[in-house]
């Protein structure tokens, strides 16, 4: 085996378990400061002033490495797919993390990874019904294996408790759907682009939107300032998050796919709710059963087929996950 395909698969499950960690990263800020000048209880802390601290730190790493990456272009884009890739990190990255963000209020982060872990499921179903996709028997053998796995979880499992579990729910599912929406109208823009200009400019996107709708919101309330009178532990876990589960794992899933293409590397991808579930049950005390072991093996299983059968018949792909 060739050093670089070694390289890529090193960088494919580092950059997937990296991105896994987000969720676990958001339901850590979301726990009560204990000794802090202010203290936050469950759901005091803002999804919005997350997201803002996680885009601030990250935004300037995502200017500056697109810079370098357009320069390297031998075929610069028109201006008109960098207003879309604009515009589409505005969906993929705001909109899309926004719900997630909120979501992981109500849910626990391994029953948040599990769920958004279907979206290629939506992608077939979407760019079956718009884009000119095939549906296979193969395809609805995975789906239906893979939400059966998550039936489970909720008919038994110890993640799917509490009183706004299903909220929370809908929330990561719509994640999901709009999440598999963004991969399929940016397949032709990376095609056009290159994936490094693509990400660095949909995430600038998505952190003009998001300090926007940071910026207005904290001046409807106490201001700017006020809002951001965090303690030190949510700034650092902001700094986190945009650090080792945004910025790294992004350039790193696109080198792994430069190395060893798009379709192993959302093979390997599949270490990711594993990452979260360990986790989880680590850093956040979270339980997990039997029955959700089993929940999640039999949706894992349906994601394992559903790629499987993508890599042998081709039809629309997904992308690895990147929210």
């Amino acid at each position: 085996m060739k050093s670089s395909n070694l390289l890529g698969y090193a960088m494919a499950l580092i950059g997937a378990s990296f991105f896994s960690l987000k969720a676990v990263l958001v339901k850590l800020a979301y726990l009560p400061s204990e000794g802090a000048n202010v203290v936050l209880a469950q759901n005091e802390l803002e999804p919005i002033t997350l997201l803002a601290l996680r885009m601030g730190f990250s935004v300037p790493a995502y200017i500056l490495i697109g810079f370098w990456a357009w320069r390297k272009l031998a075929d610069k884009p028109s201006f008109l797919p960098v207003v879309q890739a604009f515009a589409l990190g505005i969906l993929g990255y705001y909109l899309c993390a926004l719900l997630d963000f909120t979501g992981l209020l109500y849910i626990t982060a391994q029953l948040e990874r599990i769920l958004l872990f279907t979206y290629p499921i939506f992608v077939v179903i979407i760019g079956t019904m718009f884009f000119g996709g095939k549906i296979t028997r193969w395809s609805v053998l995975a789906i239906l294996l893979a939400y059966a796995g998550i039936g489970v979880i909720f008919a038994g499992g110890e993640i799917a408790t509490g009183a706004n579990v299903m909220l929370g729910s809908v929330l990561i599912i719509f994640t999901a759907f709009l999440f598999a929406m963004f991969q399929l109208f940016a397949k032709g823009l990376i095609n056009q682009m290159g994936s490094w200009v693509f990400t660095c400019t949909a995430m600038t996107g998505a952190a003009v939107s998001i300090l926007l709708h940071f910026t207005i919101s904290a001046s409807m309330g106490e201001g700017v300032a006020a809002s951001l009178d965090l303690p030190p532990r949510v700034i650092f876990i902001g700094a986190a998050i945009a650090f080792f589960s945004t910025i790294i794992p992004s350039f790193l899933v696109n080198i792994a796919i430069d190395k060893i293409g798009s379709q192993t590397t959302a093979v390997l991808a599949m270490i990711g709710p594993i990452t979260t579930i360990i986790a989880a049950i680590i850093l956040l005390g979270e339980p997990f059963g039997w029955v959700d072991a089993l929940g999640t093996a039999i949706t894992i299983s349906g994601i394992a087929l559903y790629t499987f059968f993508e890599r042998r018949s081709q039809p629309i792909r997904a992308i690895p996950l990147k929210t």
